[in-house]
């Protein structure tokens, strides 16, 4: 998909990172999100989103993501990266940080995650007056991973992957958003519900803290595949 110029100001989160008065340059940032069906990225300028390429590939980020990366104004080259570490796919989540950390080891540069959950809400409330959402996105295996976010992006409980009813249980009154709804909505049809996709472009809106993860994979649920044996792998499930 081509890379589309945007002047999109990202006036809050971002700023806040720096201390008040401080003299540091804005950070040329980008951002790598394919922890979903969604495989896109973003460059920012300081506080100024310059390019950005989004498309919903459910499958193939690796042949997508380098050309999305190379599209960018000076190939995406920044002085700080973020990456999606998920939960999601396990596949795309690993796409996306093995080239983060891999163009950081390159460039010299410093390499941070956040969570996909944080990023749809953090995109959620930009669409929505709600205090309250819960970000249901697609699990594998008939489950969703869950978190319910307050306006201000505190989470509200651990998120977790669940059965659909469970989920549904587990909303409590609030509305959905993501990209797992339509579990939710097969069991009740009248549930008030926002299909979305974490969007790299969107990631200015998350607070400092919600972007200062290390850089690996968190799946939230034990991978399909098995060690000789039937033994999970550790280190796996967040």
């Amino acid at each position: 998909m081509a890379t589309r110029p945007s002047c999109t100001r990202a006036t809050r989160a971002w700023h806040s990172s720096r201390p008040t008065g401080s003299s540091e340059p804005n950070l040329r940032t980008l951002v790598i999100d394919t922890a979903t069906a969604a495989c896109s990225v973003a460059l920012f300028d300081g506080d100024r989103a310059v390019a950005r390429a989004h498309d919903v590939v459910g499958r193939g980020h690796a042949e997508k993501l380098l050309p999305m990366i190379a599209a960018l104004p000076d190939g995406g080259r920044a002085e700080r990266i973020l990456v999606d570490c998920g939960p999601g796919s396990f596949t795309g989540i690993r796409v996306g940080i093995a080239a983060a950390r891999g163009l950081a080891l390159g460039w010299g540069i410093a390499a941070s995650g956040y969570s996909s959950l944080a990023l749809v809400a953090a995109a959620g409330f930009a669409m929505r007056d709600d205090e309250a959402l819960s970000v249901v996105l697609e699990g594998g295996h008939g489950e969703v991973f869950v978190q319910p976010f307050a306006r201000d992006l505190t989470p509200l409980a651990p998120f977790a992957s669940m059965k659909p009813d469970a989920a549904l249980a587990a909303l409590e009154g609030r509305a959905a958003i993501g990209n797992g709804v339509r579990w939710l909505t097969a069991l009740s049809p009248d549930l008030p519900v926002v299909e979305a996709l974490p969007d790299a472009a969107e990631a200015w809106r998350l607070p400092p803290a919600l972007i200062a993860l290390p850089p690996r994979p968190v799946y939230g649920r034990a991978p399909d595949a098995k060690l000789p044996g039937g033994i999970t792998p550790s280190g796996l499930v967040a």
